[in-house]
């Protein structure tokens, strides 16, 4: 589980715990309207310089994170390449404290993001790391806030690997409310420790969290089934193994006959072809893929703006 970041002078967002659920619908709301009126923030980020430090490939979160910014009217400069390699991840710290406005990173270890969050005076975002992905999970939720409207009365089924994205997942739909049911192999559940920390959110917010091996318990009266790939950045070495575990947990239109008539479909992108959801699914007028995908940009702008602007309000 992450450490507990001790620096009260400035707000980081390296989990989705990291906004308490209030502060997680302000974002919502404010990407919204950010969506329909993008040119009223045109300014926002006026004289602001944006750090993004990647050591993972990347398409959506690179883009929205780079678009979000330079539409916003501020600049970002990037780094790839392992973060630690040339110089101590504090150092690299507190020289872009010096630099820039935020830093957002994409790290294979979530220390990574510890180390740079402890020693920066400027807000660290968690552009992806091996435990969550949290600017994701906020463009999913605007997302099904956009279809369902109420995010409490919506039951999400997540069929796959209990990893960073299924993580994030849990954790904002226990701050939200929702109700989340995980079907996964066995030996590749989400970490007790979230599931701990789902508990206790649920209990505040009335939501409700199961874990299962059986993909059809978890699908039952779904309104949505979500899926990831079965071999992320960093498991290549195990390919063959997890495509072998996983064989019977491709998403396919028999998971859907368990859901809602009217269940939709979401993945986070990249897809494997024909292993984690058969091709009729991702292709169908359930797919609310690419809806996902435009609001990371949406969703990446109103969390920085929210994370720059001390609590989010328009000066």
């Amino acid at each position: 589980m992450e450490k507990n970041i001790k620096n009260n002078r400035v707000r980081h967002y390296l989990a989705d715990t990291d906004l308490e659920p209030g502060e997680i619908l302000k974002v919502l709301a404010l990407a919204a309207k950010i969506k329909k009126q993008p040119q009223k923030y045109r300014a926002a980020f006026k004289n602001k310089t944006v750090a993004l430090l990647f050591e993972k490939l990347s398409l959506r979160t690179k883009f929205t994170l780079q678009i979000g910014v330079h539409e916003m009217g501020g600049f970002t400069v990037v780094n790839d390449g392992r973060i630690p390699d040339r110089e101590p991840v504090a150092d690299i710290a507190r020289n872009l404290t010096r630099w820039v406005d935020l830093v957002a990173a994409r790290v294979y270890s979530h220390s990574v993001l510890e180390d740079l969050a402890r020693h920066s005076e400027v807000p660290v975002v968690n552009a992806l790391s091996d435990l969550y992905h949290p600017c994701q999970i906020l463009a999913d939720m605007l997302t099904l806030k956009e279809h369902f409207g109420d995010l409490k009365k919506i039951k999400i089924a997540f069929v796959g690997d209990g990893n960073n994205v299924a993580n994030s997942l849990i954790l904002a739909s226990g701050s939200l409310g929702l109700n989340m049911a995980i079907a996964t192999p066995k030996g590749y559940e989400p970490r007790r420790q979230i599931i701990a920390r789902a508990e206790i959110l649920n209990n505040k917010s009335g939501g409700k969290f199961s874990a299962t091996h059986n993909i059809a318990e978890a699908v039952k009266n779904a309104d949505v089934i979500y899926t990831d790939t079965w071999v992320s950045m960093g498991d290549e070495k195990d390919a063959a193994k997890r495509r072998e575990d996983f064989k019977n947990f491709q998403v396919t239109t028999k998971t859907f006959k368990q859901a809602k008539p009217n269940a939709m479909f979401m993945h986070c992108l990249p897809k494997h072809p024909n292993e984690e959801v058969a091709e009729e699914v991702f292709e169908s007028a359930r797919s609310l893929v690419f809806e996902q995908a435009e609001n990371r940009l949406h969703a990446i702008k109103a969390l920085l703006f929210y994370l720059l602007s001390s609590g989010g309000k328009v000066k």
